[in-house]
This record gives structure tokens, sequence and C-alpha cells, in this order.
């Protein structure tokens, strides 16, 4: 026969895991809150950016998927090579930005990014972004 105390140990360890379970999914952040909360700030909620100091997100990620260079380009990037969230959660967060704000633009065959991609990629952050968009891809002014 369980006493008192033992019953209510187990009833209090059993709350706790219930509430542990419940606050991990509350805190695993959608790739939309991520992108809110580390690039939202200069690259805007609708992901416009601001011309000519913050590049747009919308519609030239699709076309500069065709690149190979520029898939890397997209995680090489300061912002978000060094964004404090997960090489998943990159991954998530760059997959949902092609998806979200550059479908119409995208490879016909587009393949997302994986996990592996975004943290080998990520390892080698971009010291002169510009120069290394102009080699690979067009100025950003264009």
């Amino acid at each position: 026969m369980l006493s008192a105390f033992q019953s209510n140990s187990r009833k209090l360890l059993f709350i706790a895991g219930i509430f542990l379970l419940a606050s991990s999914q509350i805190f695993a952040a959608s790739p939309r809150t991520n992108y809110l909360l580390f690039c939202s700030g200069c690259h805007r909620p609708s992901g416009e950016g601001k011309h000519p100091n913050v590049p747009t997100l919308v519609a030239e990620l699709g076309r500069m998927m065709s690149v190979p260079e520029m898939r890397q380009y997209l995680v090489r990037i300061p912002g978000a090579s060094s964004a404090p969230i997960s090489d998943a959660a990159l991954t998530e967060v760059i997959n949902w930005l092609l998806t979200e704000f550059n479908s119409d633009t995208l490879p016909r065959h587009f393949e997302k990014l994986s996990v592996d991609e975004v943290s080998e990629a990520r390892k080698k952050i971009l010291a002169d972004p510009l120069k290394y968009r102009e080699l690979h891809w067009k100025p950003y002014d264009d």
C-alpha cells in the first residue's frame, strides 16, 4: 500500500512530466517565428528589406537557387550563419523563406536545403557577402 507521501510524489512527478512535455512544444519555435525573431529586424516581416542597405528576400532568392553557390550564400551570410538557432532550425527558416516568399521564382526541380548542407555551409561565414554575390550571381544594385 502506498503512503500518502508516495502517492503525492507520483502525482507531482506525473504533473511535472506533462509540464515539461508541453513546455518543450511551446518553446519549439516555428520557422516563421524564428524568422520574425532573428531576421525581420532588418529584412522586415514582409521580407522586403530596405534598399540599398538590406536586400529583399522576396522573389530574388528563388532565382538564386538555380546557382549552386547561391544555395550556400543564403547560409553563409553573416546574419544567417551566426543566428543563435540550431542548424536544423536555420534549415527550416531558409526553406520557409524560399517557399513562403519565393515560390513563384524557384527552379522547377528545386530541392529544399538539407540540414547537412546547411551545417557544412554555416561553418564558412562570408567575410564579404557582396563580393561573393557579385562573383556568383550579380551585383546587389542590379
